[in-house]
């Protein structure tokens, strides 16, 4: 096993749709597939910021345990139906939102009212069904940014008014996270880990954004904890992405060293620009065949390389 921990790179990013992807992590320490994986897991269903509704009141009943005249759902069913309901928030600040409609027919987020700070996610959401075509039916919601589960009697301290309904509210906008550990290597280095961590979200946000907010969430953890103590770590192999991908799969023949250095990095399984630049000096001075002048020109090839 390398004495040194590597920085991990984020190699890949495969997008299934615009509220799925698989974001693929390597090379890993040894172990920390598991360690990297099951963290980000807790943070991203636990720990990303969301919004949902938090209260509610309906014009002509005072309590949940009643039914709505003209409405085919009992206010319990229609409470049940707003914690599906999903938005975007662009305001710190608690949104009032109201949905006035008349006749019969379906109720859904579409017919809610917004406004500049708010954006229904998923607008063909049914929240209730009319069935009074002289009927009017008007409904109040409060709209609340968080973080994971706020309990009903939360939600009831922070009601704009005491006639409202209050509901439990999850804000995660993360629907599912699964993540698998597979083998990599990096030159001789065989025992490293690989992290392919999926995740599905409600589409008020996007993976991309939910992944890179989860890890800036624990780095924000281990630094508070971590004081002045640094440790220093292997070279990363850099953002696999586009371009730069593309040239760190290059081949060692191509980068115009001697034939001598050329083969003895060959003979010890480092085939690509990605497979060298993860190795510190004292890893190169380790290779069989490679010494100290093979060592210079390597440097000066990563230098003139920007690498």
């Amino acid at each position: 096993m390398s004495k040194i921990i590597h920085n991990p790179t984020l190699a890949h990013i495969e997008e299934h749709d615009a509220t799925s992807a698989t974001f693929v992590v390597e090379p890993l320490h040894t172990g920390y597939g598991t360690t990297l994986g099951n963290s980000l897991r807790r943070v991203l269903v636990s720990s990303i910021e969301g919004a949902a509704v938090t209260a509610f009141k309906i014009e002509g009943i005072t309590h949940e345990f009643t039914t709505v005249p003209g409405v085919k759902e009992d206010a319990v069913d229609i409470m049940m139906n707003l914690k599906l309901l999903r938005f975007r928030l662009h305001s710190d600040n608690a949104q009032t939102l109201r949905i006035e409609k008349k006749g019969a027919g379906v109720v859904t987020a579409a017919d809610i009212s917004a406004n500049a700070d708010v954006e229904p996610v998923n607008p063909d959401a049914v929240i209730c069904t009319l069935d009074d075509p002289k009927g009017t039916f008007i409904m109040d919601l409060v709209v609340d940014s968080g973080r994971g589960y706020r309990t009903i009697e939360e939600s009831g301290e922070k009601r704009p008014s005491s006639d409202m309904i209050a509901v439990d509210a999850l804000f995660s906008p993360v629907a599912r996270v699964r993540y698998k550990v597979e083998n990599t290597r990096i030159g001789q280095t065989t025992d490293l880990d690989k992290l392919l961590i999926t995740i599905d979200t409600d589409g008020s946000i996007s993976p991309k954004d939910a992944f890179e907010e989860a890890a800036a969430i624990l780095i924000n953890q281990y630094t508070a904890l971590a004081g002045s103590t640094r440790v220093q770590a292997g070279v990363t192999a850099g953002a696999v992405e586009g371009e730069e991908a593309g040239d760190l799969m290059t081949p060692i023949e191509d980068l115009g060293l001697t034939a001598r250095t050329t083969n003895a990095l060959i003979n010890n399984d480092i085939r690509t620009i990605n497979d060298l630049v993860t190795l510190g000096d004292a890893e190169m001075r380790e290779l069989k065949g490679f010494g100290s002048k093979a060592l210079d020109e390597v440097r000066e090839k990563m230098t003139e390389l920007e690498l």
